[in-house]
Protein backbone atom coordinates (compact mmCIF):
# COMPACT_ATOMS: atom_id res chain seq x y z
CA UNK A 1 0.00 0.00 0.00
CA UNK A 2 1.32 3.63 -1.10
CA UNK A 3 -0.75 6.64 1.20
CA UNK A 4 -1.56 9.58 -0.58
CA UNK A 5 -0.79 12.48 1.02
CA UNK A 6 -1.56 15.33 -1.25
CA UNK A 7 -4.44 14.93 -3.59
CA UNK A 8 -4.52 17.03 -6.65
CA UNK A 9 -8.34 17.56 -7.95
CA UNK A 10 -9.34 17.83 -11.01
CA UNK A 11 -12.35 19.77 -11.08
CA UNK A 12 -14.44 22.32 -9.55
CA UNK A 13 -17.87 23.12 -7.76
CA UNK A 14 -19.97 20.98 -5.25
CA UNK A 15 -17.85 17.77 -6.50
CA UNK A 16 -14.17 19.71 -5.54
CA UNK A 17 -15.12 20.70 -2.26
CA UNK A 18 -17.02 17.67 -1.39
CA UNK A 19 -13.60 15.70 -2.00
CA UNK A 20 -11.23 18.52 0.00
CA UNK A 21 -13.69 17.43 2.83
CA UNK A 22 -12.63 13.79 3.01
CA UNK A 23 -9.07 14.68 2.29
CA UNK A 24 -8.78 17.04 5.10
CA UNK A 25 -10.55 14.09 7.47
CA UNK A 26 -7.66 11.30 6.12
CA UNK A 27 -4.83 13.85 6.47
CA UNK A 28 -4.18 14.27 3.60
CA UNK A 29 -3.40 18.11 1.76
CA UNK A 30 -6.27 18.87 -1.07
CA UNK A 31 -5.32 20.84 -4.02
CA UNK A 32 -7.31 22.88 -5.84
CA UNK A 33 -7.13 23.88 -9.82
CA UNK A 34 -8.75 27.10 -11.17
CA UNK A 35 -9.65 28.58 -14.11
CA UNK A 36 -9.57 32.71 -14.91
CA UNK A 37 -13.17 32.30 -14.26
CA UNK A 38 -12.86 30.31 -10.65
CA UNK A 39 -10.07 32.54 -9.25
CA UNK A 40 -11.03 33.06 -6.01
CA UNK A 41 -14.04 30.81 -5.97
CA UNK A 42 -15.79 28.48 -3.38
CA UNK A 43 -13.84 25.00 -4.29
CA UNK A 44 -10.69 27.03 -5.08
CA UNK A 45 -10.83 28.42 -1.14
CA UNK A 46 -11.31 25.00 0.50
CA UNK A 47 -8.06 23.36 -0.31
CA UNK A 48 -4.93 23.84 1.10
CA UNK A 49 -3.31 25.14 -1.65
CA UNK A 50 -4.38 25.74 -5.98
CA UNK A 51 -3.03 26.07 -9.25
CA UNK A 52 -4.41 27.79 -12.35
CA UNK A 53 -5.08 25.75 -14.85
CA UNK A 54 -5.92 28.91 -18.06
CA UNK A 55 -8.63 30.54 -19.73
CA UNK A 56 -12.33 30.31 -18.78
CA UNK A 57 -13.14 27.87 -21.71
CA UNK A 58 -12.93 24.43 -20.65
CA UNK A 59 -10.95 23.43 -23.04
CA UNK A 60 -7.96 25.61 -22.32
CA UNK A 61 -8.23 24.89 -18.83
CA UNK A 62 -10.29 22.19 -17.01
CA UNK A 63 -10.15 19.46 -20.26
CA UNK A 64 -6.27 20.39 -20.50
CA UNK A 65 -5.01 17.19 -19.64
CA UNK A 66 -1.13 18.87 -20.12
CA UNK A 67 -2.07 22.10 -17.84
CA UNK A 68 -3.83 19.54 -15.23
CA UNK A 69 -0.63 17.52 -15.47
CA UNK A 70 1.34 20.09 -15.11
CA UNK A 71 -0.38 21.51 -12.18
CA UNK A 72 -0.04 18.02 -10.33
CA UNK A 73 3.51 18.43 -10.84
CA UNK A 74 4.16 22.39 -9.75
CA UNK A 75 2.16 21.04 -6.86
CA UNK A 76 4.10 17.99 -5.76
CA UNK A 77 1.10 16.13 -5.54
CA UNK A 78 1.17 12.14 -5.83
CA UNK A 79 -2.40 11.83 -6.62
CA UNK A 80 -5.06 12.94 -8.67
CA UNK A 81 -9.02 13.12 -8.36
CA UNK A 82 -10.80 13.18 -10.88
CA UNK A 83 -14.45 14.37 -9.76
CA UNK A 84 -17.18 13.98 -11.91
CA UNK A 85 -17.51 15.43 -15.71
CA UNK A 86 -14.28 17.09 -17.80
CA UNK A 87 -12.04 14.14 -17.76
CA UNK A 88 -13.36 12.20 -15.45
CA UNK A 89 -13.91 9.50 -18.12
CA UNK A 90 -11.42 9.90 -20.03
CA UNK A 91 -9.06 7.16 -20.68
CA UNK A 92 -6.25 9.18 -21.97
CA UNK A 93 -5.96 11.40 -19.06
CA UNK A 94 -6.28 8.19 -16.24
CA UNK A 95 -3.09 6.81 -18.76
CA UNK A 96 -1.55 10.49 -18.64
CA UNK A 97 -1.72 10.44 -14.29
CA UNK A 98 -0.14 6.95 -14.27
CA UNK A 99 2.47 8.12 -16.82
CA UNK A 100 3.63 11.03 -14.46
CA UNK A 101 4.28 8.69 -11.71
CA UNK A 102 0.91 9.65 -9.80
CA UNK A 103 -2.24 7.62 -8.30
CA UNK A 104 -5.33 7.81 -10.47
CA UNK A 105 -8.46 7.68 -8.17
CA UNK A 106 -10.29 6.06 -10.12
CA UNK A 107 -10.92 3.17 -12.45
CA UNK A 108 -7.83 2.12 -14.61
CA UNK A 109 -7.63 3.56 -18.54
CA UNK A 110 -8.65 -0.03 -20.20
CA UNK A 111 -11.76 -0.24 -17.98
CA UNK A 112 -13.01 3.29 -18.82
CA UNK A 113 -12.42 2.48 -22.46
CA UNK A 114 -14.07 -0.62 -22.33
CA UNK A 115 -17.08 1.04 -20.81
CA UNK A 116 -16.77 4.80 -21.68
CA UNK A 117 -17.55 3.61 -25.14
CA UNK A 118 -21.19 2.88 -24.61
CA UNK A 119 -20.64 0.79 -27.92
CA UNK A 120 -17.65 -1.33 -26.67
CA UNK A 121 -20.07 -1.61 -23.41
CA UNK A 122 -22.64 -3.24 -25.17
CA UNK A 123 -20.73 -5.61 -26.49
CA UNK A 124 -19.29 -6.47 -23.53
CA UNK A 125 -22.24 -6.91 -21.62
CA UNK A 126 -23.84 -8.74 -23.78
CA UNK A 127 -20.93 -11.42 -23.44
CA UNK A 128 -21.24 -11.29 -19.51
CA UNK A 129 -24.92 -12.53 -20.02
CA UNK A 130 -26.37 -8.97 -19.28
CA UNK A 131 -29.05 -7.91 -20.76
CA UNK A 132 -28.82 -4.74 -23.51
CA UNK A 133 -31.28 -2.45 -25.17
CA UNK A 134 -31.67 -3.79 -28.95
CA UNK A 135 -29.61 -0.91 -30.99
CA UNK A 136 -26.53 -0.74 -33.40
CA UNK A 137 -23.17 -0.19 -32.28
CA UNK A 138 -21.22 -1.06 -35.63
CA UNK A 139 -17.66 0.59 -36.43
CA UNK A 140 -19.29 1.90 -39.46
CA UNK A 141 -21.73 5.40 -38.09
CA UNK A 142 -22.38 6.91 -41.53
CA UNK A 143 -25.74 8.14 -42.15
CA UNK A 144 -26.34 6.01 -44.88
CA UNK A 145 -25.61 3.22 -43.10
CA UNK A 146 -27.28 4.76 -39.71
CA UNK A 147 -30.28 5.25 -41.61
CA UNK A 148 -30.66 1.80 -42.80
CA UNK A 149 -30.12 0.24 -39.09
CA UNK A 150 -32.59 3.09 -37.78
CA UNK A 151 -35.50 1.23 -40.28
CA UNK A 152 -34.60 -2.10 -38.95
CA UNK A 153 -35.27 -0.72 -35.19
CA UNK A 154 -38.07 1.33 -35.63
CA UNK A 155 -39.05 4.48 -34.38
CA UNK A 156 -38.82 6.18 -32.20
CA UNK A 157 -35.36 5.70 -31.08
CA UNK A 158 -32.43 7.40 -30.02
CA UNK A 159 -29.28 8.83 -30.95
CA UNK A 160 -26.66 8.62 -28.53
CA UNK A 161 -22.68 9.61 -28.39
CA UNK A 162 -20.85 6.31 -27.91
CA UNK A 163 -18.09 8.60 -25.35
CA UNK A 164 -19.49 10.62 -22.06
CA UNK A 165 -22.71 10.80 -20.59
CA UNK A 166 -24.94 12.76 -18.16
CA UNK A 167 -27.62 13.79 -20.85
CA UNK A 168 -25.20 15.53 -23.37
CA UNK A 169 -24.83 13.52 -26.63
CA UNK A 170 -28.04 12.49 -26.83
CA UNK A 171 -31.19 12.85 -29.33
CA UNK A 172 -34.82 11.48 -29.55
CA UNK A 173 -36.06 11.01 -32.90
CA UNK A 174 -39.65 10.25 -33.76
CA UNK A 175 -39.69 9.91 -37.65
CA UNK A 176 -36.54 8.77 -40.69
CA UNK A 177 -37.10 12.46 -41.37
CA UNK A 178 -35.62 14.17 -38.29
CA UNK A 179 -32.99 11.42 -38.47
CA UNK A 180 -30.10 13.63 -40.61
CA UNK A 181 -30.48 16.68 -38.19
CA UNK A 182 -30.47 14.70 -34.95
CA UNK A 183 -27.29 12.64 -35.78
CA UNK A 184 -25.19 16.23 -37.02
CA UNK A 185 -26.51 17.94 -33.53
CA UNK A 186 -25.25 14.76 -31.09
CA UNK A 187 -22.01 14.47 -33.52
CA UNK A 188 -21.55 18.12 -32.94
CA UNK A 189 -22.83 18.23 -28.99
CA UNK A 190 -20.19 14.84 -28.31
CA UNK A 191 -17.23 16.64 -29.83
CA UNK A 192 -17.52 19.63 -27.92
CA UNK A 193 -18.19 18.10 -24.79
CA UNK A 194 -16.43 14.19 -25.12
CA UNK A 195 -13.60 14.71 -27.52
CA UNK A 196 -14.96 12.09 -29.69
CA UNK A 197 -18.05 12.48 -32.66
CA UNK A 198 -18.79 8.95 -33.04
CA UNK A 199 -22.82 7.66 -32.18
CA UNK A 200 -24.56 4.38 -32.08
CA UNK A 201 -28.47 3.65 -32.54
CA UNK A 202 -30.94 2.17 -29.16
CA UNK A 203 -34.43 1.33 -29.47
CA UNK A 204 -36.32 3.64 -27.20
CA UNK A 205 -37.99 2.05 -24.51
CA UNK A 206 -41.49 3.93 -23.70
CA UNK A 207 -41.87 4.58 -19.85
CA UNK A 208 -39.05 2.87 -18.27
CA UNK A 209 -37.44 3.76 -15.20
CA UNK A 210 -33.79 4.47 -14.48
CA UNK A 211 -32.31 2.53 -11.87
CA UNK A 212 -28.51 2.30 -10.83
CA UNK A 213 -26.63 0.24 -9.14
CA UNK A 214 -23.11 1.67 -7.09
CA UNK A 215 -20.43 -0.78 -7.47
CA UNK A 216 -17.14 -1.09 -5.16
CA UNK A 217 -14.16 -3.16 -6.54
CA UNK A 218 -10.60 -3.45 -5.45
CA UNK A 219 -7.13 -4.33 -6.80
CA UNK A 220 -7.61 -7.68 -5.57
CA UNK A 221 -10.59 -8.91 -7.91
CA UNK A 222 -13.09 -8.57 -4.78
CA UNK A 223 -16.16 -6.36 -5.86
CA UNK A 224 -19.63 -5.13 -3.99
CA UNK A 225 -22.98 -3.50 -4.97
CA UNK A 226 -24.41 -1.44 -2.65
CA UNK A 227 -27.64 -1.34 -3.46
CA UNK A 228 -29.62 0.88 -5.89
CA UNK A 229 -30.70 4.39 -6.49
CA UNK A 230 -33.91 5.52 -8.55
CA UNK A 231 -33.00 8.29 -11.10
CA UNK A 232 -36.26 8.24 -13.30
CA UNK A 233 -37.09 12.01 -12.41
CA UNK A 234 -35.46 13.45 -15.56
CA UNK A 235 -35.37 16.67 -18.11
CA UNK A 236 -33.46 16.74 -21.16
CA UNK A 237 -32.17 12.98 -20.33
CA UNK A 238 -31.01 14.57 -17.00
CA UNK A 239 -31.03 13.65 -13.18
CA UNK A 240 -32.56 16.40 -11.38
CA UNK A 241 -34.32 14.10 -7.96
CA UNK A 242 -32.51 10.51 -7.06
CA UNK A 243 -33.72 8.71 -4.32
CA UNK A 244 -32.42 5.55 -2.44
CA UNK A 245 -33.65 3.02 -2.34
CA UNK A 246 -36.11 2.75 -5.32
CA UNK A 247 -39.91 2.46 -4.66
CA UNK A 248 -40.23 0.20 -7.40
CA UNK A 249 -37.41 -2.33 -6.98
CA UNK A 250 -38.09 -5.93 -5.05
CA UNK A 251 -35.53 -7.37 -3.14
CA UNK A 252 -35.59 -10.33 -5.39
CA UNK A 253 -34.86 -8.14 -8.25
CA UNK A 254 -32.76 -6.10 -6.35
CA UNK A 255 -30.45 -9.49 -6.22
CA UNK A 256 -30.84 -9.95 -10.02
CA UNK A 257 -29.98 -6.48 -10.81
CA UNK A 258 -27.08 -6.53 -8.05
CA UNK A 259 -25.47 -9.86 -9.34
CA UNK A 260 -25.74 -7.96 -13.02
CA UNK A 261 -24.09 -5.01 -11.92
CA UNK A 262 -21.04 -7.21 -10.02
CA UNK A 263 -20.93 -8.86 -13.22
CA UNK A 264 -20.86 -5.88 -15.50
CA UNK A 265 -17.53 -4.42 -13.46
CA UNK A 266 -15.85 -7.84 -13.69
CA UNK A 267 -16.04 -8.01 -17.20
CA UNK A 268 -14.44 -4.57 -17.50
CA UNK A 269 -11.80 -5.36 -14.93
CA UNK A 270 -13.11 -2.84 -12.73
CA UNK A 271 -11.25 -1.20 -10.07
CA UNK A 272 -12.29 1.62 -7.70
CA UNK A 273 -15.91 2.89 -7.10
CA UNK A 274 -18.58 2.63 -10.26
CA UNK A 275 -22.01 3.02 -11.48
CA UNK A 276 -24.08 0.30 -13.51
CA UNK A 277 -27.28 2.16 -14.98
CA UNK A 278 -30.20 -0.08 -15.79
CA UNK A 279 -33.39 0.90 -17.68
CA UNK A 280 -36.37 -0.81 -15.95
CA UNK A 281 -39.21 -1.89 -17.87
CA UNK A 282 -42.11 -2.34 -14.88
CA UNK A 283 -44.38 -3.34 -16.84
CA UNK A 284 -42.21 -6.64 -17.91
CA UNK A 285 -41.15 -6.99 -14.77
CA UNK A 286 -37.29 -6.84 -17.51
CA UNK A 287 -34.45 -4.13 -16.79
CA UNK A 288 -31.40 -3.81 -19.55
CA UNK A 289 -27.97 -2.53 -19.12
CA UNK A 290 -28.24 1.19 -20.34
CA UNK A 291 -24.26 2.56 -19.00
CA UNK A 292 -21.26 2.04 -16.38
CA UNK A 293 -20.13 5.68 -15.34
CA UNK A 294 -16.32 5.19 -14.32
CA UNK A 295 -16.43 7.51 -11.76
CA UNK A 296 -18.01 8.94 -8.81
CA UNK A 297 -21.84 9.91 -9.85
CA UNK A 298 -23.63 13.08 -8.66
CA UNK A 299 -26.03 11.91 -7.11
CA UNK A 300 -24.07 9.65 -4.86
CA UNK A 301 -24.97 10.98 -1.06
CA UNK A 302 -27.69 9.15 -1.18
CA UNK A 303 -26.25 5.90 -1.42
CA UNK A 304 -23.89 6.82 1.61
CA UNK A 305 -26.67 8.26 3.68
CA UNK A 306 -28.86 4.50 3.18
CA UNK A 307 -25.80 2.40 3.62
CA UNK A 308 -23.28 4.43 5.96
CA UNK A 309 -20.16 4.03 3.80
CA UNK A 310 -18.28 7.58 2.86
CA UNK A 311 -17.67 6.70 -1.18
CA UNK A 312 -14.98 9.18 -1.42
CA UNK A 313 -12.72 7.90 1.50
CA UNK A 314 -13.30 4.20 -0.18
CA UNK A 315 -12.24 5.07 -3.19
CA UNK A 316 -8.91 6.60 -2.12
CA UNK A 317 -8.48 3.66 0.29
CA UNK A 318 -8.50 1.54 -3.15
CA UNK A 319 -6.54 3.72 -5.00
CA UNK A 320 -4.13 3.26 -2.04
CA UNK A 321 -4.33 -0.30 -2.69
CA UNK A 322 -6.10 -1.59 -0.02
CA UNK A 323 -8.23 -4.97 0.04
CA UNK A 324 -12.18 -4.04 0.14
CA UNK A 325 -12.71 -4.10 3.59
CA UNK A 326 -16.30 -5.48 3.68
CA UNK A 327 -18.28 -8.33 1.87
CA UNK A 328 -21.76 -8.43 0.38
CA UNK A 329 -23.35 -9.58 3.43
CA UNK A 330 -22.13 -6.57 5.32
CA UNK A 331 -24.07 -4.21 2.91
CA UNK A 332 -27.37 -3.13 4.87
CA UNK A 333 -29.41 -0.37 3.85
CA UNK A 334 -31.18 1.58 6.47
CA UNK A 335 -33.68 4.03 6.02
CA UNK A 336 -34.19 6.47 2.54
CA UNK A 337 -32.59 9.29 1.11
CA UNK A 338 -33.65 11.71 -1.59
CA UNK A 339 -31.40 14.43 -3.33
CA UNK A 340 -32.91 17.07 -5.35
CA UNK A 341 -30.45 18.85 -7.74
CA UNK A 342 -30.44 22.76 -7.83
CA UNK A 343 -29.36 24.46 -11.11
CA UNK A 344 -29.19 27.67 -12.50
CA UNK A 345 -31.93 27.31 -15.48
CA UNK A 346 -35.46 28.31 -15.90
CA UNK A 347 -38.23 25.28 -15.80
CA UNK A 348 -40.71 27.72 -17.51
CA UNK A 349 -38.66 28.21 -20.33
CA UNK A 350 -37.27 24.43 -21.07
CA UNK A 351 -34.69 23.94 -18.41
CA UNK A 352 -32.63 26.96 -20.36
CA UNK A 353 -29.79 27.70 -18.50
CA UNK A 354 -29.79 31.32 -16.46
CA UNK A 355 -26.38 32.32 -15.17
CA UNK A 356 -26.00 35.71 -13.38
CA UNK A 357 -24.68 36.73 -9.95
CA UNK A 358 -26.37 35.28 -6.84
CA UNK A 359 -27.15 38.09 -4.44
CA UNK A 360 -28.68 35.57 -1.65
CA UNK A 361 -27.98 32.02 -0.71
CA UNK A 362 -28.98 30.70 2.41
CA UNK A 363 -28.65 26.21 2.94
CA UNK A 364 -30.96 24.69 4.53
CA UNK A 365 -30.21 22.80 7.79
CA UNK A 366 -31.63 20.77 10.51
CA UNK A 367 -31.84 16.88 11.48
CA UNK A 368 -31.03 14.57 8.65
CA UNK A 369 -30.37 17.18 6.31
CA UNK A 370 -27.14 17.41 3.70
CA UNK A 371 -26.35 20.19 1.43
CA UNK A 372 -23.41 19.97 -1.02
CA UNK A 373 -22.65 22.98 -2.60
CA UNK A 374 -19.93 25.51 -3.60
CA UNK A 375 -22.03 28.39 -3.55
CA UNK A 376 -22.58 31.58 -1.53
CA UNK A 377 -23.73 35.35 -2.01
CA UNK A 378 -22.07 37.08 -5.11
CA UNK A 379 -21.06 34.15 -6.83
CA UNK A 380 -21.09 34.82 -10.49
CA UNK A 381 -22.65 31.67 -12.59
CA UNK A 382 -20.86 31.84 -16.32
CA UNK A 383 -21.73 30.23 -19.18
CA UNK A 384 -18.64 28.03 -19.56
CA UNK A 385 -19.98 25.36 -17.00
CA UNK A 386 -22.13 23.05 -15.77
CA UNK A 387 -25.49 24.67 -14.17
CA UNK A 388 -25.66 22.74 -11.04
CA UNK A 389 -25.15 24.41 -8.15
CA UNK A 390 -26.08 22.91 -5.44
CA UNK A 391 -27.75 19.08 -4.21
CA UNK A 392 -29.97 18.94 -1.10
CA UNK A 393 -30.11 15.69 0.03
CA UNK A 394 -32.20 14.38 2.95
CA UNK A 395 -31.96 11.00 5.13
CA UNK A 396 -35.25 9.14 7.31
CA UNK A 397 -36.34 6.58 8.75
CA UNK A 398 -39.03 6.19 6.11
CA UNK A 399 -40.09 7.18 2.62
CA UNK A 400 -42.84 9.53 3.85
CA UNK A 401 -40.48 11.07 6.77
CA UNK A 402 -37.63 11.58 3.96
CA UNK A 403 -40.19 12.85 1.41
CA UNK A 404 -42.22 15.33 4.26
CA UNK A 405 -37.73 16.39 5.13
CA UNK A 406 -36.93 17.63 1.52
CA UNK A 407 -39.86 19.61 1.23
CA UNK A 408 -38.87 21.52 4.42
CA UNK A 409 -35.52 21.57 3.28
CA UNK A 410 -35.92 22.92 -0.31
CA UNK A 411 -38.45 25.53 1.48
CA UNK A 412 -35.80 26.64 3.72
CA UNK A 413 -33.50 27.25 0.62
CA UNK A 414 -32.84 30.74 -0.19
CA UNK A 415 -31.16 30.98 -3.71
CA UNK A 416 -31.75 34.57 -5.33
CA UNK A 417 -29.88 36.61 -8.06
CA UNK A 418 -30.57 33.87 -10.64
CA UNK A 419 -33.63 32.09 -12.09
CA UNK A 420 -33.12 28.75 -10.54
CA UNK A 421 -35.18 25.29 -10.41
CA UNK A 422 -35.62 25.45 -6.58
CA UNK A 423 -39.36 26.36 -7.18
CA UNK A 424 -39.93 23.55 -9.33
CA UNK A 425 -38.33 21.45 -6.99
CA UNK A 426 -40.58 21.76 -4.39
CA UNK A 427 -43.92 21.13 -6.66
CA UNK A 428 -42.01 17.81 -7.93
CA UNK A 429 -41.21 16.15 -4.61
CA UNK A 430 -45.10 17.57 -3.52
CA UNK A 431 -46.98 15.61 -6.62
CA UNK A 432 -48.90 12.83 -5.75
CA UNK A 433 -47.16 10.55 -8.45
CA UNK A 434 -44.23 11.48 -6.48
CA UNK A 435 -45.24 10.53 -3.64
CA UNK A 436 -46.56 7.09 -4.59
CA UNK A 437 -43.51 6.48 -6.52
CA UNK A 438 -45.44 6.48 -9.74
CA UNK A 439 -42.45 8.08 -12.08
CA UNK A 440 -40.43 7.22 -14.84
CA UNK A 441 -38.06 8.88 -17.71
CA UNK A 442 -40.54 10.74 -19.78
CA UNK A 443 -42.57 11.61 -15.95
CA UNK A 444 -41.35 15.56 -16.02
CA UNK A 445 -42.11 15.76 -19.70
CA UNK A 446 -45.38 14.13 -19.73
CA UNK A 447 -46.96 15.17 -16.28
CA UNK A 448 -45.59 18.80 -15.99
CA UNK A 449 -45.30 19.85 -19.14
CA UNK A 450 -46.00 23.99 -19.53
CA UNK A 451 -45.42 24.08 -15.44
CA UNK A 452 -45.17 27.77 -14.07
CA UNK A 453 -44.52 28.72 -10.87
CA UNK A 454 -47.27 30.76 -9.33
CA UNK A 455 -47.14 34.59 -9.07
CA UNK A 456 -45.85 35.77 -5.73
CA UNK A 457 -47.88 37.91 -4.25
CA UNK A 458 -46.87 41.37 -3.34
CA UNK A 459 -45.11 41.71 0.01
CA UNK A 460 -47.22 44.25 2.94
CA UNK A 461 -44.99 47.30 3.66
CA UNK A 462 -44.78 47.46 7.34
CA UNK A 463 -46.43 50.86 9.43
CA UNK A 464 -43.64 53.74 9.01
CA UNK A 465 -41.77 54.29 12.03
CA UNK A 466 -40.97 57.65 13.09
CA UNK A 467 -37.57 59.36 13.11
CA UNK A 468 -36.87 59.70 16.62
CA UNK A 469 -38.69 56.67 18.08
CA UNK A 470 -36.23 54.69 15.43
CA UNK A 471 -33.40 56.69 16.59
CA UNK A 472 -34.43 56.03 20.38
CA UNK A 473 -34.08 51.89 20.19
CA UNK A 474 -32.02 50.04 21.78
CA UNK A 475 -30.80 47.42 20.63
CA UNK A 476 -31.65 47.97 16.65
CA UNK A 477 -34.23 45.51 15.24
CA UNK A 478 -33.40 43.15 12.57
CA UNK A 479 -35.24 45.42 10.12
CA UNK A 480 -33.24 48.42 10.87
CA UNK A 481 -30.35 46.62 10.38
CA UNK A 482 -31.01 45.90 6.73
CA UNK A 483 -30.52 49.08 4.87
CA UNK A 484 -32.11 48.37 1.53
CA UNK A 485 -33.19 44.43 2.39
CA UNK A 486 -36.01 45.24 4.57
CA UNK A 487 -39.38 45.17 3.39
CA UNK A 488 -40.87 48.29 1.66
CA UNK A 489 -37.47 49.91 0.87
CA UNK A 490 -36.63 51.22 -1.67
CA UNK A 491 -32.91 51.06 -3.41
CA UNK A 492 -30.64 53.40 -1.34
CA UNK A 493 -27.18 53.40 -1.11
CA UNK A 494 -24.45 50.84 0.13
CA UNK A 495 -23.74 47.20 0.31
CA UNK A 496 -27.81 46.54 0.88
CA UNK A 497 -28.47 48.51 -3.02
CA UNK A 498 -25.78 46.81 -4.44
CA UNK A 499 -26.95 42.90 -3.50
CA UNK A 500 -30.19 44.02 -5.87
CA UNK A 501 -32.11 41.50 -4.29
CA UNK A 502 -34.22 41.12 -1.01
CA UNK A 503 -37.46 40.21 0.18
CA UNK A 504 -38.76 43.46 -1.60
CA UNK A 505 -37.04 42.76 -5.21
CA UNK A 506 -38.71 39.09 -5.18
CA UNK A 507 -42.37 40.78 -6.98
CA UNK A 508 -39.49 42.28 -9.14
CA UNK A 509 -37.96 39.24 -10.13
CA UNK A 510 -41.14 37.52 -11.26
CA UNK A 511 -41.96 40.33 -13.73
CA UNK A 512 -38.69 40.41 -15.11
CA UNK A 513 -38.79 36.77 -16.26
CA UNK A 514 -42.05 37.07 -17.30
CA UNK A 515 -40.01 39.86 -19.85
CA UNK A 516 -37.65 37.54 -20.69
CA UNK A 517 -40.25 35.10 -21.79
CA UNK A 518 -41.60 37.53 -24.26
CA UNK A 519 -38.71 38.38 -26.51
CA UNK A 520 -40.27 36.82 -29.62
CA UNK A 521 -42.32 39.76 -30.43
CA UNK A 522 -43.25 41.77 -34.02
CA UNK A 523 -41.30 39.41 -35.69
CA UNK A 524 -37.25 39.38 -34.24
CA UNK A 525 -36.24 36.49 -32.16
CA UNK A 526 -33.59 37.52 -29.52
CA UNK A 527 -31.06 35.37 -27.78
CA UNK A 528 -32.89 33.98 -24.65
CA UNK A 529 -29.22 33.74 -22.45
CA UNK A 530 -25.67 34.53 -22.90
CA UNK A 531 -24.26 31.81 -24.94
CA UNK A 532 -22.12 30.73 -28.50
CA UNK A 533 -23.73 30.51 -31.83
CA UNK A 534 -22.88 27.21 -33.06
CA UNK A 535 -24.91 26.83 -36.02
CA UNK A 536 -27.00 28.94 -38.21
CA UNK A 537 -29.27 26.99 -40.48
CA UNK A 538 -31.25 29.77 -42.52
CA UNK A 539 -30.38 32.44 -45.06
CA UNK A 540 -31.62 35.85 -46.07
CA UNK A 541 -34.94 35.47 -47.72
CA UNK A 542 -35.76 31.69 -46.41
CA UNK A 543 -39.29 31.11 -46.02
CA UNK A 544 -39.76 29.53 -42.61
CA UNK A 545 -42.10 27.45 -40.64
CA UNK A 546 -43.94 28.51 -37.13
CA UNK A 547 -41.33 25.77 -35.20
CA UNK A 548 -38.46 25.50 -37.46
CA UNK A 549 -34.74 25.41 -36.21
CA UNK A 550 -32.76 28.70 -37.25
CA UNK A 551 -30.18 28.22 -35.35
CA UNK A 552 -27.96 26.67 -32.34
CA UNK A 553 -26.50 28.49 -28.92
CA UNK A 554 -24.28 26.67 -26.63
CA UNK A 555 -24.02 27.49 -22.96
CA UNK A 556 -23.17 25.73 -19.80
CA UNK A 557 -22.42 22.75 -21.70
CA UNK A 558 -25.70 22.11 -22.97
CA UNK A 559 -26.79 23.10 -26.96
CA UNK A 560 -30.22 25.09 -27.05
CA UNK A 561 -32.13 25.22 -30.63
CA UNK A 562 -33.56 28.26 -31.35
CA UNK A 563 -37.33 28.04 -33.31
CA UNK A 564 -39.14 30.84 -35.48
CA UNK A 565 -42.12 31.70 -33.78
CA UNK A 566 -44.01 31.92 -36.37
CA UNK A 567 -44.28 31.19 -40.28
CA UNK A 568 -42.73 33.59 -42.42
CA UNK A 569 -39.70 35.23 -44.54
CA UNK A 570 -35.96 35.67 -42.93
CA UNK A 571 -35.76 39.59 -43.32
CA UNK A 572 -32.72 40.21 -40.95
CA UNK A 573 -29.71 37.89 -39.54
CA UNK A 574 -27.31 39.26 -36.92
CA UNK A 575 -25.54 36.29 -36.23
CA UNK A 576 -22.75 33.90 -37.12
CA UNK A 577 -21.52 30.71 -36.60
CA UNK A 578 -19.07 31.10 -33.33
CA UNK A 579 -20.11 34.37 -32.29
CA UNK A 580 -20.76 34.93 -28.72
CA UNK A 581 -24.05 36.73 -27.99
CA UNK A 582 -25.52 38.43 -24.67
CA UNK A 583 -29.67 37.81 -23.67
CA UNK A 584 -31.62 39.96 -25.48
CA UNK A 585 -29.37 40.28 -28.10
CA UNK A 586 -32.06 40.29 -31.75
CA UNK A 587 -30.06 37.52 -33.68
CA UNK A 588 -33.25 37.26 -36.70
CA UNK A 589 -36.03 39.05 -37.95
CA UNK A 590 -38.88 37.38 -39.57
CA UNK A 591 -41.52 39.01 -41.76
CA UNK A 592 -44.65 36.95 -41.03
CA UNK A 593 -47.15 35.85 -44.00
CA UNK A 594 -49.05 38.39 -45.11
CA UNK A 595 -52.89 37.84 -43.55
Amino acid sequence: MSRIRKLLIANRGEIAVRIAAACRERGVVPVAVFSDADAGAPHVRACAESVRLGPAPARESYLSIDAVIGAARAAGADAVHPGYGFLSEQPAFAEAVAAAGLVYVGPPADAQRKMGSKAAARAAMRAAGVPVVPGYEGEDDSLERLRTEAAALGFPLLVKAVAGGGGKGLRRVERVEELERAVESCRREAQSAFGSSRVLLERLLLRPRHIELQVLCDAHGAAVWLGERECSVQRRHQKIVEEAPSPAVTPELRARMGDAAVRAARAAGYVNAGTVEMLYDEERQSFYFLEMNTRLQVEHPVTELVYGLDLVHAQLRVAEGEPLWLAQEDVRARGWAIECRLYAEDPERGFLPSPGRITRWRAPGGPGVRVDHAVESGLEVGVHYDPLLAKVIVWAETREAARARIGRALADTVLEGITTNLRFLRDVVAHEDFAAGKVDTGWVESRLAGWRAPDEAEPEAPEPVPAAAAASRAPLSPWQTLGAWRLGAGAGAGAGAGAGAGVAARPAARSGAARRRAKRIDGDLSAPMPGRVLVVDVALGDAVQAGQRLAVIEAMKMEHPLRAPHAGTVRAIFCAAGQMVDPGKPLFEIAPVPA
